[in-house]
């Protein structure tokens, strides 16, 4: 529960960013101090309750990776959708969209089917059913092209010679 529960508090921060700049760790931990959290809690019981280290630590890393990686993440979200700006998605979806991307780019703890799922689930939650097919859509997309790609690069590596300049695995290796 309590990475489902940092990724949603994340989600907040990442979507408050398209209305305004929240990259430094000093303004994301203004956002989480308890105190803050404290007045939030009464509308949304999320935010009840003290965050632990590790939630913090996620978020914080979370946040700032988006921001840091946003045009990245946003023209990878834009070259998947068939037919559609990125304007054109809700600013929630948009912000879910680049959660999950960055998750599945970047935090590695965090298999990419539960990256997708944990998206997919945030944007029925916050958007609508729709949202969440449509969220399930472009990363499963991006998580099968990543998917393709790594086995592209795997490939090439077991056909390159070694330094001996003999071929790695069975078929180049002439006493198996």
């Amino acid at each position: 529960m309590s990475r489902t529960k940092a990724r949603e508090i994340a989600l907040h921060l990442i979507y408050e960013m398209d209305f305004h700049e929240l990259e430094t760790e000093e303004s994301i931990l203004e956002r989480l101090d308890k105190e803050e959290c404290a007045s939030i809690a009464g509308e949304n019981e999320l935010y009840a309750g003290q965050l632990s280290a590790q939630q913090t630590a996620y978020i914080v890393q979370v946040v700032q990776g988006v921001a840091a990686h946003r045009d990245e993440l946003d023209k990878q979200i834009a070259d998947n959708l068939k037919g559609w700006s990125l304007k054109r998605v809700t600013r929630i979806s948009r912000a879910i969209l680049r959660l999950g991307l960055y998750e599945m780019d970047y935090v590695h703890d965090v298999p990419t089917g539960a990256a997708i799922n944990e998206a997919v689930e945030l944007a029925k939650a916050y958007d609508s059913e729709e949202a969440g097919k449509f969220v399930n859509g472009i990363l499963g997309s991006l998580g099968r092209a990543e998917r393709s790609k790594a086995a592209a690069v795997n490939a090439a590596a077991e056909a390159a010679p070694d330094e001996a300049g003999e071929a790695n695995g069975p078929a180049g290796n002439a006493d198996a």
